[in-house]
């Protein structure tokens, strides 16, 4: 057998271990087919569509996250200044429409409001939580219709949290390690030391190891660009060892030389956004959009996603394996469920029925001893009856007997005085 013609051998079809042994054969063709244009065809397909990027922003109020929006994306959000009064921690999301050379972006920011600015601080986080996990069941319910529409459903997923660090030089709050700690299963998180330009170099150094050696006591996953692929894996290799960047964003330009840059302007000198020496701005950028956006959506779609799909599903009662560890399909897994929810469900209508017998059984002893006490009433009444009655018998008997005595006095009376008169007119 030819190498050229078939470089993998194959089990005998239908032999012992043919299916799932199935290698496939690396054949040569005689003459160019055309399919080396998929790569061109994936492209003007993407383009066509357009990307979606989410970034959620978590912080103290007052730290820049509108700001530093801006100038990563060099535009104008046109973001309200938050208050520091909010009584709890509120999400809003704005939702808008880019457009570089051919390529549009969807890019949805997600700001956290008033977070870190109540007394008690312990559920501060939970709101940002309870908003990633209602964006995966949004994408959950429209995976498990039977008529998805996923090609032209907004993916609202939150790709990447860049979780705004307070410049204090002396490492994480309480808060910081709770909420990375919670978020790290579930989002890709770039920790970034805000308003850089407000601590020394020197300080900036320590400060930044301080918060690694932070995280690493207490394990907290952040999010680490990928070096498994050879064109990125140098540059990225090196960016991974400056997290967390130390950024500084502004709204303003300053002329510096013959060029018009964006920088803060300050009585000792100015701070340019896009200096390298200044502050990590430029590998920020290079980072998060230039280098590892696609990374960034693909990890949200294939761990955290994947993660909570799991959790999801296993919830309801689907698995992958039964009671003695053995494979076991979706189909069978539905199968089984139906049954259960069946047998749960002839169960409940076994239990109502019985409930209803109960009660009919209960409603007709309580009828009974009604009409056992309404005959034992009827009864007594008519015995009161029959009572009064003779007794109105009586008394009626009595005055006829009565009566008759009284006629039969009053004739007696007037026979007497009859006579008595004719003897008075005898004698006259």
């Amino acid at each position: 057998m030819a190498l050229d013609e078939i470089l993998i051998s194959r089990p005998t079809r239908g032999g012992p271990g043919w299916w799932w042994n199935d290698l496939p054969r690396s054949l040569k063709q005689s003459g160019h087919v055309g399919f080396d244009s998929l790569p061109d065809q994936l492209v003007s397909k993407s383009v066509q569509n357009g990307f979606v990027f989410n970034i959620m922003c978590i912080g103290e109020t007052g730290l820049g996250k509108s700001t530093l929006m801006d100038s990563l994306f060099n535009t104008n959000f046109e973001s309200v200044p938050s208050p520091h009064t909010m009584p709890s921690v509120k999400l809003k999301a704005h939702t808008y429409e880019l457009q570089e050379s051919m390529v549009r972006l969807k890019l949805t920011i997600c700001d956290t409001v008033g977070y870190g600015d109540q007394i008690n601080k312990d559920d501060s986080f939970k709101a940002v939580v309870d908003y990633i996990d209602q964006q995966f069941e949004a994408y959950l319910q429209e995976e498990l219709k039977i008529k998805r529409s996923l090609s032209t459903y907004h993916d609202s997923r939150t790709h990447i949290c860049l979780y705004f660090i307070c410049p204090t030089g002396h490492g994480l709050k309480s808060l910081d390690l709770v909420c990375m700690k919670m978020l790290d299963s579930k989002v890709n998180i770039i920790p970034i030391i805000a308003k850089a330009d407000t601590i020394s170099k020197t300080e900036l150094s320590k400060f930044k190891a301080k918060i690694n050696e932070e995280l690493r006591a207490n394990g907290v996953q952040i999010y680490h660009f990928p070096t498994d692929d050879e064109s990125v894996a140098e540059i990225n290799s090196t960016m991974n060892s400056h997290i967390p960047f130390a950024v500084v964003g502004s709204t303003d330009f300053v002329r510096v030389g013959n060029k018009t840059v964006r920088a803060r302007q300050y009585p000792w000198g100015t701070v340019q956004v896009e200096n390298e020496a200044h502050c990590d701005f430029v590998k920020l950028r290079e980072m998060l959009i230039r280098t590892n956006m696609e990374d960034m959506r693909e990890k949200t779609h294939t761990r955290h996603f994947e993660l909570y799909r799991q959790k999801r599903l296993e919830e309801m009662g689907f698995t992958d394996v039964d009671s003695d560890n053995k494979p076991v399909s979706f189909q069978q897994t539905f199968e089984a469920k139906r049954s259960n929810h069946l047998a749960e469900l002839q169960a409940k209508e076994d239990e109502v029925r019985q409930m209803f017998v109960v009660r009919v059984k209960e409603k007709e002893a309580e009828l009974k001893e009604s009409e056992k006490e309404l005959h034992a009433k009827f009864d007594k009444l008519k015995k009161d009856h029959a009572e009064e009655k003779r007794k109105l018998e009586e008394s009626r008997k009595k005055l006829e007997e009565e009566f008759v005595e009284f006629n039969r006095r009053k004739s007696q009376m007037a026979v007497s005085h009859h006579t008595l008169t004719l003897g008075k007119s005898k004698k006259k």
